[in-house]
């Protein structure tokens, strides 16, 4: 996409809650060379969300515009574990599972950012090849009373609440990756601003240029008021099936909907203009959100699982049907049959026992149209099941005994 400098500064703000310095990021775009851009995830979990993808869209505009993209995985700073918004020392992951979580991402990406055009790059190359000495040096270009600046880390000074000086190191290791790919541009939410700054002093102290920080804003979750978060169970994965994914934005309020079309929809904004005077003008909210939960299941699968997901929930909420396409999956139990709980685990409709023990104490787990009371029961080999958890999700199993 060719585009003057200033028509690449207006497209690059849309969505972004802050640009410093938007003199220095038309400076740069002025050189007509293409710009090194990056951002970093932490695995810290083994599954991307609409909330990562605020980000994840942003390097894709980047993309277009002929810059150069690094996604960067964190599995250096995955063991030190990010403070930010933090209380409390966050708990370190192990190399294996920063590992495994990495593997997922690398998988995931690609359904945005143009894989051609990617570069993906782990900050272990350089952080894990520093010596003592260098994490001496590293460690002298910041203070302690900078440190402390830093609203997280201020609270649990005043508070009396411990702070481990490793947690230091996370701003700083996070800082040195910009030294370390020389970056132009970074981008992070609004909760990494402090980290993403630190990013720029590094680079002054090791004789660069300043890179550009952008900020974007943090999703809110399915409730309407939390960052979207897999903890808090308020996020729409990206490897969702296409039912839950639609079902998920459907229960979106009607205004969260306008936030996620400007951050998520890759519409021009004057389309998302005319859809928000549509709705003013009497159009059903329903409809459009349908355009929304459309546009997004189509990335993370394809067309016609969007149009699939539609008419599946249009059936299952407005008419209180089942879908009459679900796909027959095969569930391996004993002779003597699996429990209920058991099984909605094993089947993903519920991500434990316990979770699956309170879905039916609740009344939402239904087989077969009939809901379910006791958590004892036990279904035998040999039968297939339509089971049915909430509103929106539904499996077709069979139970076949293990050999």
């Amino acid at each position: 996409m060719t585009m003057h400098s200033e028509e690449q500064l207006a497209e690059l703000r849309r969505g972004a809650h802050e640009v410093l310095t938007e003199a220095d990021l038309l400076k740069k775009l002025k050189r007509g060379t293409p710009l090194r851009v990056k951002a970093g995830f932490d695995p810290t979990a083994p599954d991307l969300h609409l909330g990562h993808t605020v980000l994840l869209n942003k390097m894709r505009q980047f993309q277009q515009l002929g810059h150069n993209v690094t996604f960067l995985i964190g599995d250096f700073t995955g063991l030190i574990g990010d403070p930010t918004g933090r209380n409390v020392t966050r708990p370190a992951l192990t190399p294996e599972e920063i590992q495994a979580n990495a593997r997922t991402y690398e998988a995931q990406v690609f359904k945005i950012l143009d894989r051609e055009r990617t570069r993906i790059d782990f900050n272990s190359r350089w952080l894990g090849a520093l010596t003592a000495a260098d994490m001496v040096k590293l460690t002298a270009q910041y203070t302690v009373a900078r440190m402390l600046e830093r609203d997280d880390f201020a609270k649990r000074y005043k508070a009396n609440q411990p702070i481990s000086i490793h947690e230091f190191l996370y701003p700083l290791a996070q800082g040195y990756d910009s030294v370390a790919l020389r970056a132009d541009v970074e981008l992070g939410g609004t909760d990494q601003k402090f980290n993403l700054l630190v990013g720029r002093a590094l680079q002054e102290a090791y004789g660069q240029e300043p890179q550009v920080v952008i900020t974007m804003p943090l999703l809110e979750g399915t409730d309407g008021i939390n960052k979207m978060s897999k903890s808090l169970g308020n996020y729409i994965g990206i490897a969702e099936d296409p039912d839950t994914m639609f079902g998920k934005l459907m229960s979106i309020s009607d205004e969260l909907m306008w936030r996620y079309f400007e951050l998520l929809s890759f519409r021009p904004l004057p389309e998302i203009a005319q859809l928000r005077a549509s709705a003013g003008s009497g159009r059903n909210p329903r409809d459009i959100k349908f355009e929304l939960a459309r546009e997004l299941v189509a990335r993370f699968h394809d067309a016609q699982a969007a149009e699939r997901a539609q008419r599946n929930f249009t059936s299952r909420v407005s008419e209180k049907a089942v879908p009459t396409d679900l796909p027959v999956r095969v569930i391996q139990v004993e002779a003597a049959g699996l429990r209920v709980g058991n099984l909605l685990k094993a089947a993903g409709l519920a991500t434990s026992t316990s979770e699956a023990n309170r879905k039916i104490d609740e009344g939402a787990v239904r087989i077969d149209g009939a809901r379910v009371t006791d958590r004892a029961l036990t279904l035998a080999p040999g039968v297939e099941h339509v089971v049915q958890v909430g509103s929106r999700r539904f499996a077709k199993l069979r139970l076949e005994q293990k050999p």
